[in-house]
């Protein structure tokens, strides 16, 4: 693998705070990656390395890093699932305390995000990450699928990442040209939260085929900024049952060698 060619694709970080009356690590901040994200992105010969978020007034004097760097360094961003994005990030009271969200992860996303897009750096957003990418562009959330949605299907189970549902893709849209004959398939979906309103400059490219809601979403801008709202790093070997995400993968690392 020619180090020259090789392509540098970061993660955004999953936060952990601390918990109250916690003891050893669990009274830290942790910042970790989930293996499944990272062992799928890596199933190419890219390199993959976790951004942490950056604290301007921590109690270590820091350097002068910041997270624009890691955007002139790195040829490429994949923003990973995890918990709610605020309601507050796009105007809205949070429903339930459970609903919240984590501000400090929205922020330092955001900052992420509009960084690598500056660069004209391609991003991939995975479930919290095509979430965030819709309201950083001005867009919405349904708090709560089951509450909020009409007529929804499910799209969360007790089984986790064996849980699946068809999704089709948009007519004469890219996912359809990525994809050729492929029409969608089923995907692994974990998710309470969907898009409400879509984002400035923002189209749909596959809904739920039960339900119809959004299900993967493209920025109509010069650069790639790409959503999906299933988890394809859990579409491992040997489940045949589950739509092949390699085209979408091919895609993003392709515009990552096309941004250097």
């Amino acid at each position: 693998m020619a180090r020259s060619k090789t392509i540098r694709i970061g993660l955004s970080a999953r936060l952990f705070h601390p918990r109250d009356g916690a003891m050893g690590i669990e009274s830290k901040t942790l910042q970790v990656l989930e293996q499944s994200i990272a062992q799928w992105v890596m199933s190419r010969d890219v390199l993959v390395l976790m951004v942490p978020s950056i604290l301007k007034d921590g109690p270590i004097h820091r350097s002068n890093i910041r997270l624009r760097d890691y955007a002139d360094y790195l040829d490429g961003l994949v923003l990973q699932g995890g918990t709610d994005v605020s309601p507050e990030a796009y105007g809205e009271t949070p429903l339930k305390d459970e609903w919240a969200g984590d501000r400090v992860r929205d922020a330092y996303e955001m900052e992420l995000l509009h960084e690598f897009v500056e660069a004209g750096k391609p991003v991939l957003g995975i479930c919290r990450g095509l979430q965030l990418i819709n309201v950083a562009f001005g867009g919405s959330l349904y708090q709560d699928i089951p509450t909020q949605f009409a007529e929804p299907a499910r799209h969360q189970a007790d089984a986790y990442d064996q849980h699946s549902h068809a999704v089709h893709f948009a007519e004469g849209g890219q996912f359809a040209r990525w994809f050729g004959p492929v029409v969608g398939g089923q995907v692994v979906s974990i998710h309470h939260q969907c898009v409400r309103s879509l984002g400035r400059d923002l189209v749909v490219e596959a809904t739920s085929t039960d339900d119809g809601m959004i299900e993967a979403i493209r920025h109509t801008g010069r650069g790639f900024v790409v959503g999906v709202q299933w988890h394809p790093e859990f579409h491992t070997p040997g489940r045949s049952n589950l739509l092949d995400c390699a085209p979408l993968l091919d895609a993003f690392h392709q515009a990552a060698r096309n941004s250097r």
